[in-house]
């Protein structure tokens, strides 16, 4: 098999530009390694399939630029309004695709209701993972969940500044916990390194964008998408919820796969730090940053339900794809990872080779 393509680590820690995967990720990629071409049209992007490869690439290259952007990109181009066009023309290609599909969602009780049902024979990729799942699908899915993971609380902190009294409150204390409480070592993204390092997986920031499909970058670009969006605060803040309500039971199986797999004391760590750390924050999220931004702000309501519903959306999609792939025996990854503790060895070696360099050794 054809190993997952490197992504060289950097000094800053940027990724290099991911590849293209159709002419409208193309064209962005383009403009963001300063090559001549157009910017794809509105026209172009409406005939996208909203979920596809094509526009989940081009809008998640545009939301990378808002991090920590990409190797030999320049920082003018985070507010370039030629770009800031093209990533307004596909957020409306997605936002109304979303918008249709969870059109029948119910209220916020309604749908937070449903996440709070746990039922009696537990279904997804954290159950099949628990029960049967081997230690490279376990691999698998700390890669897909690495474009993510690696920077977990980032989003919601735009968020912040939008809301006032307990929502506010209740997501500044929420946020620090994910932050390790003041303590790097503690931090959910690094803990989730680790993770991955137990796994024989390459940390770097950005490592596995290439290798994960429109699923993964669908579910992962909702987040930032709701978050630069004001008029969207109460869409993140459902989303949010989702993450934290569902996070405990679902930690407790990802427990489990890893003690059955061997996955190593630091990815049992992750999960063992969720299970304990969401069961607090699911009572935030639900009584005091929804409640109380709707006790603030109730028209936001028909936002939050929105969150909720196109998270649970895109997380089921995502779940769908992984598992019919892991059911038929093939790899749920567009390009399936290399040799345990082989990947990411490129990218360590020339990272040493060019610290040797500037020091002169």
């Amino acid at each position: 098999m054809t190993a997952a393509p490197q992504t060289v680590r950097t000094a800053s820690g940027a990724p290099g530009v991911p590849e293209a995967r159709g002419e409208v990720s193309r064209a962005v990629r383009r403009r963001l390694l300063g090559a001549p071409g157009a910017l794809p049209d509105g026209p172009e992007i409406a005939r996208c399939d909203p979920y596809g490869e094509d526009l989940q690439l081009a809008l998640h290259l545009c939301y990378a630029l808002h991090y920590r952007g990409y190797d030999g990109v320049p920082e003018t181009l985070e507010w370039d309004p030629h770009l800031l066009r093209t990533r307004a023309l596909l957020e409306h290609r997605f936002e109304s695709a979303l918008r249709h599909d969870c059109r029948h969602r119910g209220d916020v009780d309604e749908e937070l209701g449903a996440l709070l049902v746990e039922p009696a024979e537990p279904t997804g990729v954290s159950a099949f993972l628990a029960s049967r799942g081997e230690r490279w699908q376990v691999r698998e899915y700390a890669a897909l969940r690495s474009v993510s993971q690696l920077r977990e609380a980032d989003p919601y902190l735009w968020v912040i500044p939008r809301l006032r009294g307990r929502a506010k409150a209740a997501m500044v204390a929420i946020e620090y916990d994910e932050f390790g409480c003041g303590r790097a070592d503690r931090m959910h993204e690094r803990l989730y390194a680790d993770l991955m390092v137990d796994l024989g997986l390459d940390p770097a920031y950005g490592r596995y964008v290439d290798a994960v499909g429109a699923e993964t970058l669908a579910a992962v670009n909702l987040s930032t998408f709701l978050a630069l969006h004001r008029r969207l605060r109460g869409a993140l803040v459902g989303h949010f919820a989702v993450v934290e309500v569902t996070s405990p039971p679902a930690a407790a199986r990802l427990v489990e796969a890893m003690r059955r797999t061997g996955a190593g004391p630091a990815a049992e760590r992750y999960y063992d730090e969720h299970v304990e750390a969401d069961a607090v924050h699911e009572q935030l999220v639900r009584r005091e940053a929804v409640g109380g931004l709707l006790e603030d702000e109730p028209d936001l309501a028909p936002d939050v339900a929105l969150g909720i519903a196109a998270t649970g959306f895109l997380e089921d999609r995502l779940g769908a794809r992984v598992l019919d792939s892991w059911e038929e025996g093939r790899s749920a990854l567009r390009v399936p990872l290399g040799p345990e503790g082989h990947e990411g060895r490129e990218d360590h070696e020339e990272a040493d080779d060019r610290d040797r360099i500037v020091s002169g050794r």
